[in-house]
């Protein structure tokens, strides 16, 4: 169990942090940027939770987007650990994770008409915010790919396929969230010309 009885340590005022194994790494890591923008999308998800209960759809999403944030927690341990052969009992996503996500996409998206165009972001208040949370999710993605380059063995599969799967729900949840596409800002090609 995590317990915080000091905020401050002073320990990284080197430009160093730690990780979870207790290794310390410059503040500019690659794993670093991957799991401070994972924390930076449970940040935006939690901005959607601030909404009036009628703007987040009567509360419809609250425990799809808390549920969300927990999960966003267990990757960022995940990567805050690196993957080591032989390892004990650590916190490490799962397919079931994935699975999870890939079920509420079917859920939500059997009710959207199919896209003949891309959508602007935009639309309702919350669905505005699922656009943002799935661009941090998208940016997430490719910083922890850049991060599996680097460091090929010490990143968990399952996490990259999470973060894929939850912009796509993201996607999803948008459009659920405006009116189940009806307000949808659709994309004109062309149309300030």
């Amino acid at each position: 169990m995590v317990r915080l009885n000091r905020i401050y340590t002073k320990t990284g005022d080197d430009g160093t942090t730690g990780l979870g194994t207790g290794e310390r790494v410059p503040k500019t890591s690659p794993r670093i940027a991957a799991y401070g923008t994972v924390d930076e999308l449970s940040s935006v998800l939690g901005m959607a939770l601030t909404l009036p209960l009628a703007d987040r759809d009567g509360g419809r999403f609250d425990v799809l987007l808390t549920a969300i944030q927990n999960d966003l927690f267990d990757v960022g341990a995940d990567l805050c650990i690196p993957p080591k052969e032989g390892e004990g009992h650590v916190l490490r996503i799962t397919p079931s994770y994935v699975k999870r996500l890939e079920n509420w996409i079917d859920e939500y998206n059997e009710s959207l008409e199919p896209l003949k165009t891309f959508i602007l972001p935009g639309g309702k208040p919350l669905a505005a915010w699922m656009h943002m949370a799935r661009t941090v999710a998208r940016r997430a993605e490719r910083l922890t790919y850049e991060l599996k380059e680097v460091e090929p063995d010490r990143v968990g599969v399952d996490a990259l396929h999470y973060l894929n799967r939850l912009s796509d729900l993201l996607f999803v949840l948008s459009r659920a969230a405006n009116d189940n596409g009806k307000a949808d800002v659709l994309w004109r090609p062309g149309a300030g010309q």
